[in-house]
């Protein structure tokens, strides 16, 4: 039998888990991973630095949020659906900047590509756009949202 208590709100609940699940391979695999977390990051408490900012962090998840947190100071972000709603010394200093900005070439071969990708992302049949996210979810590196 497990007990285990919630540290927020004090709450307990008593677990019945098979010995069998111990014994399991995953058991051991997320036994290695933890193991190697807290190998990499240490145990709670943590303390946070950048700079000359401080924050403390008593779990896992506060220490994302603390991470975030302090890694997003200084840092201003703008969203803008297009470029009609950017303000002329927004779009000067991004768009425009030859120095920020990245040019593609679209020859006749991609512009058929790209026609039939933008018509099955916008289109109005939803399971092709949701197949074509699900298959390559994994692939994104920088995601506007």
């Amino acid at each position: 039998m497990i007990r285990a208590v919630e540290s927020k709100s004090g709450l307990a609940r008593t677990h019945r888990l098979r010995r069998a699940l111990f014994d399991a391979n995953e058991y051991r695999q997320l036994l290695r991973v933890h193991e190697q977390l807290v190998s990499t990051a240490g145990t709670p408490a943590f303390r946070i630095t950048l700079g000359d900012h401080h924050a403390d962090a008593l779990t896992f998840g506060e220490l994302r949020g603390a991470v975030l947190d302090l890694a997003g100071r200084g840092v201003d972000v703008n969203r803008f659906k297009g470029l009609g709603e950017m303000n002329p010394d927004q779009l000067r200093d991004t768009t425009m900047d030859p120095a920020r900005r990245t040019l593609v070439r679209v020859t006749v071969e991609d512009a058929a590509a790209a026609d039939k990708v933008f018509s099955m992302l916008m289109g109005d049949q939803v399971e092709p756009r949701r197949q074509f996210i699900e298959e390559n979810a994994r692939l994104v590196t920088n995601l506007d949202v």
